[in-house]
């Protein structure tokens, strides 16, 4: 087949390069698509295909999982995708991409509206964008013929691979119609940059002398306003919170790196990102946010020890140790205390706090008390004091550990550190009884 369609294809920049997505799971049962632009992407492989067999097939395939990861570039998409028996085949399909000239007209119809830029924003696709770019000569979705086919199954035409491919992609076009505009030549970030300087300049240049402002429609007073504000409908209610934060796109593509940049460290600091912004979400969705105090920002050292607490890959955890001035052992230690308890269990880890007047005397009485009326004195611990805020268990390799806040934190002794044990508790015994399982023989105690 012919690789016309990668002729004359501009530059690219940032995201241009393209893309790479991980392999979908399988759909059985399933539409391929539930947008408009996704059900318009398989009307035109529908449309082109000679052989409604080879579709058939191609269906299958990807409804069983057979596609691997899709990489999408300006003018072309690609994957590997699996027969039956096990054999890979190399499968793209080419659209042709837009020139510069049809990204200008297209560029000036989407700044026309303001609510084409949101819709973009929000990864919609709004069908007045794609009817008044066309009514501008750009065609954003492919048409009849548009889709070339390529195979290592050597097909002359569609095959169950390059269909099987299509039909991935309309799942992926439902996420995230920006698929479509990288395809046609530009990635999300460029255009988005585009669009913004666009509508800049927009805004800043004069009125010409013909130029009539819009009609405003009549006017309301403000006082008239407020006063109905009781018979104005209710806001709606937010969407449901999500599940589980987003996977990031994979950023594995057949293009290499800029010196420096670590993939794996990028595709760990996206997933961090979601994940933050979806604990953000949930906060700001809880009842009685309004009312709570900000949360004090993060140092740099307790932010790097957070993303060492999500267990990303080990270059990165090597990384995040090397940033801190921590051991690889010492950062481990310290994800565990932050899994348990956030800043204030790093805190009760690396520090040994001085409590003010009040504190020690009902830690001393809560010590004293904690096992009463348990009817076992055999049971009681001795403590020895090993610091303002810590007692050894005498005996055992265990510890007790005062918090800021009044928590009680149990340690336990590994090899010549001593490591969070489990989680805090108001009640001492009850703390130190989450960290005594089983435990090796008792060996020469480490001070403090």
């Amino acid at each position: 087949m012919s690789h016309g369609h990668d002729e004359g294809r501009a530059p690219g920049a940032g995201d241009d390069a393209g893309r790479t997505f991980d392999a979908l799971p399988p759909a059985p049962g399933r539409g391929f698509a539930a947008t408009w632009w996704g059900r318009a992407w398989l009307k035109a492989l529908e449309d082109s295909a000679l052989d409604g067999a080879q579709l058939k097939r191609g269906r299958a395939q990807a409804r069983s999982g057979a596609v691997g990861a899709v990489t999408v570039r300006p003018g072309r998409i690609t994957a590997v995708v699996r027969d039956r028996d096990g054999t890979a085949h190399r499968g793209d399909v080419l659209l042709p991409v837009l020139r510069d000239e049809e990204w200008d007209r297209f560029l000036a119809v989407a700044v026309e509206r303001a609510g084409h830029i949101a819709a973009l924003l929000d990864h919609d696709m709004p069908p007045h964008l794609v009817e008044d770019a066309a009514a501008a000569g750009v065609e954003l979705l492919p048409g009849i013929g548009d889709l070339e086919p390529e195979c290592s199954c050597e097909a002359w035409d569609l095959c169950p691979h390059t269909a099987a491919l299509c039909y991935q992609v309309a799942r992926l076009l439902d996420q995230d119609p920006f698929v479509l505009l990288l395809l046609r030549g530009r990635g999300e970030r460029r255009l988005l940059d585009d669009l913004q300087s666009g509508s800049a300049a927009r805004a800043a240049a004069p009125a010409g002398p013909a130029a009539e402002a819009p009609d405003p429609g009549p006017s309301v007073r403000a006082d008239e306003a407020f006063a109905a504000r009781g018979i104005l409908p209710a806001l709606p209610d937010p969407p449901p919170l999500p599940a589980e934060a987003g996977l990031p796109p994979a950023l594995g593509t057949e293009t290499p790196p800029a010196p420096g940049v670590d993939p794996d460290a990028l595709e760990f600091l996206a997933r961090d990102a979601a994940s933050r912004a979806l604990v953000l979400l949930a906060g700001a969705l809880a009842p009685g946010h309004g009312e709570r105090p900000a949360s004090a920002a993060l140092t740099p050292d307790q932010d790097a020890v957070r993303m060492a607490a999500a267990e990303p890959p080990p270059v990165v955890m090597a990384r995040l140790a090397a940033g801190t001035g921590r051991s690889r052992a010492g950062l481990e230690l310290a994800a565990r205390a932050w899994r348990h308890g956030g800043v204030t269990g790093l805190a009760v880890l690396e520090g040994d706090f001085t409590p003010g007047d009040a504190l020690p005397a009902r830690a001393t009485a809560a010590l004293e008390s904690a096992w009463d009326g348990t009817g076992d004195d055999a049971g009681r611990p001795r403590l020895r004091a090993a610091g303002p805020s810590r007692w050894t268990v005498v005996g055992a390799r265990l510890q007790l550990r005062l918090g800021p806040d009044g928590s009680w934190w149990p340690y336990r002794r590994e090899g010549a550190a001593w490591a969070p044990a489990g989680p805090p508790s108001p009640d001492p015994a009850t703390a130190l009884a989450s960290a005594s399982e089983p435990l090796p023989p008792a060996e020469p105690e480490p001070a403090g």
